[in-house]
């Protein structure tokens, strides 16, 4: 229920169901201190908190609610799309068509036409040998792009919603270095997923929340689809998905650093997991922070949205809909519910419930 509220008043949270249920998760209390409850190995508590690191926030600054997080993994379970995290988009994308709903790509929007208060188009270049601006007419504007990106780019500056001090003081979640890598060969002794905290967690989390820097001994995570779908990868290969969270916002991003990150963490790899992979790696690819800002002019980087802290949780986020443009709305990581990939589509489903209730729709049209 929680996850699903619009987030536009302290009124939508007078229901005792809610309330109730707010309190068993130690809602007050920090990630730290909920987990320090249950469990008393270390080993197990870094295992607890590690996920809080991608929400922006270390552990003890980070609300207990989001042990939401702990539950699904371990009670509803991790699932995996055949064919990769794409194959959501293309499902998606394939329901859309079916439901008459027409897509423009290759269409980079310069900006959003607004009158009197209201949304009245999206200028668009289109990207062909003429560089013609499309003009599109909508009743109801949807930004599912960057929240900043849009406010500060796309929007004239009397109908942003946030000025720049408001997003300069916002405390963001981390960036990725990321490695997509495929092998020629098969592993062994190697999961689907794999967490690799055999260094100082407590500095890992301080170079990314309190003193921003690049990581010294990095904390990171090792996908493993070939190992749950062989078709993911080359016939007798395997494919690997490197991640290690940073600081967002930070600068000398180049491609020395990469290398020089991604030779660290290979190497405890290999000695952690004993396969030797150096020999046997036939594709490479890097991605970071300013591949996320040219990619997706993601605000400073960022990869996982606002830091959930308690401040910046529910109402205290972006809202969903413009406070001066009385049709354009906003979805996902920057806005309720928060970063990931399931609150990012259940952005989605809440904006849609608004536009319905606001436009009066019955919800076969909608």
């Amino acid at each position: 229920k929680l996850v699903r509220k619009p987030g536009k008043s302290l009124a939508e949270f007078i229901d005792l169901d809610l309330a109730k249920g707010v309190l068993k998760l130690d809602v007050f209390t920090s990630m730290k201190k909920h987990v320090g409850k249950y469990f008393t190995h270390p080993q197990l508590r870094f295992l607890m908190e590690f996920p809080v690191l991608f929400l922006g926030a270390l552990p003890q600054h980070t609300p207990a609610l989001y042990s939401l997080m702990n539950y699904a993994d371990i009670k509803l379970g991790t699932w995996f799309p055949k064919g990769g995290m794409y194959a959501i988009v293309e499902g998606m994308h394939k329901l859309a068509e079916e439901l008459g709903v027409k897509f423009y790509f290759e269409h980079d929007v310069q900006s959003i036409e607004v009158a009197n208060g209201k949304a009245q188009a999206v200028l668009c270049q289109v990207a062909n040998e003429q560089d013609e601006l499309v003009r599109l007419e909508a009743d109801v504007v949807v930004g599912g792009a960057d929240y900043h990106f849009i406010e500060s780019k796309l929007l004239p500056k009397e109908y942003r919603s946030y000025n720049d001090d408001y997003w300069n003081n916002r405390t963001m979640a981390p960036s990725c270095l990321l490695y997509y890598v495929g092998l020629n060969k098969k592993l062994g002794n190697l999961l689907h997923h794999s967490l690799f905290f055999d260094v100082d967690f407590e500095l890992h989390g301080k170079e990314i929340y309190s003193e921003p820097k690049w990581p010294t001994e990095p904390l990171f995570y090792v996908s493993a689809t070939s190992v749950t779908d062989p078709q993911m990868a080359i016939a007798g290969g395997e494919t690997l998905f490197f991640l290690i969270p940073v600081a967002a916002g930070l600068t000398g991003d180049t491609e020395a650093l990469r290398d020089h990150y991604f030779k660290k963490i290979l190497l405890r790899f290999e000695e952690l997991t004993g396969n030797s992979i150096s020999e046997a790696i036939v594709y490479k690819r890097s991605y970071a922070v300013a591949d996320f800002v040219s990619d997706y002019n993601a605000f400073k980087g960022n990869a996982y949205g606002l830091a959930n802290t308690l401040m910046q949780t529910a109402i205290l986020k972006p809202s969903i809909k413009s406070k001066k443009i009385k049709n354009l709305y906003y979805t996902g990581q920057l806005t309720v519910p928060g970063p990931g990939v399931p609150p990012a589509l259940i952005s989605g489903e809440v904006v849609a419930r608004e536009i319905v209730k606001a436009n009066k729709l019955k919800k076969e049209t909608a």
